[in-house]
């Protein structure tokens, strides 16, 4: 019962943490099984699966998946493409994270979502998230690099 509230799904993210870009994985990983020598595709479950599928969620405009009967699936974050990088943009971006981590089940609570101007880059905002995932003691930490020139 507890795995089927994670899932399971195929590895479509490198990187976790940090997504650099908004590449929403067009390449599967593989992986090797060091019993049997057999290579197969790379699975993710529990808290990495909910890593890659908030990043993934991050990335992808709501309405996009509508024609696959997920209508309100996505973040509104693309909106903020092309805008200032502004107090009132960062707001935005904290309210467009907070809807979408609201529609994801297995997020218990957010504990805080800081949104900041990279130093290296003045049209990058790092969304940084820190959240209760259900049957998990440890807040899981998530920093989400957007970048407003759409980069």
């Amino acid at each position: 019962m507890a795995q089927e509230q994670w899932g399971t799904d195929l590895r479509l993210l490198i990187n976790l943490d940090r997504q650099f870009d908004r590449n929403r994985g067009r390449d599967l990983s593989v992986v090797e099984n060091e019993r049997t020598g057999r290579t197969d595709l790379e699975t993710l479950t529990r808290v990495n699966n909910l890593k890659q599928a908030l990043m993934l969620r991050f990335l992808t405009p709501v309405g996009e998946m509508a024609v696959l009967g997920h209508p309100n699936y996505g973040s509104r974050l693309s909106e903020l493409i092309g805008q200032p990088n502004t107090e009132t943009t960062r707001n935005r971006a904290k309210m467009f994270t907070l809807l979408a981590l609201g529609q994801e089940p297995r997020v218990a609570e957010v504990l805080s979502v800081t949104v900041t101007t990279a130093r290296s880059n003045r049209n990058q905002i790092n969304i940084d998230v820190s959240l209760r995932v259900i049957q998990e003691s440890t807040p899981l930490n998530l920093v989400f690099p957007f970048f407003l020139d759409g980069a």
